[in-house]
């Protein structure tokens, strides 16, 4: 496993993205982890740099939500690659999330051993 992983989490909570950046930090594997407060900003965030390693997404957000962004991911050549965890309250996102290309789902509230264990089954 790389220690020097950067990662981008999306999320419209502060609290929950605060909390993620936390445990991110705490794992000693991730280098950065640049925030987003819905899909539109995590594109634009995407779009200005290329050496994200890793998404961890909310699926209900204003402006572009979880889903949406997915589905714009997946639909870039440069992007495409780029592991997607999807994080939420809402069990019944997760076929949905999966058909549309994500990497893995867990589910809110999120505990730092089965974040850091995902993590590790999607980064190569």
């Amino acid at each position: 496993m790389r220690n020097d992983l950067i990662i981008l989490a999306v999320d419209d909570d502060m609290i929950n993205l605060k909390l993620l950046k936390s445990m991110l930090k705490k794992s000693g594997f991730v280098k950065e982890v640049i925030e987003a407060k819905n899909g539109s900003d995590a594109i634009g965030e995407l779009k200005g740099r290329d050496d994200i390693d890793l998404i961890l997404l909310d699926i209900i957000m204003p402006v572009m939500g979880g889903i949406d962004m997915l589905k714009v991911v997946r639909a870039d050549d440069n992007l495409r690659q780029l592991p997607i965890i999807i994080l939420t309250t809402d069990e019944t996102k997760k076929v949905e999330a999966l058909e549309c290309g994500a990497n893995g789902f867990l589910m809110k509230p999120i505990r730092k051993d089965d974040l850091i264990n995902k993590i590790k089954t999607v980064i190569v």
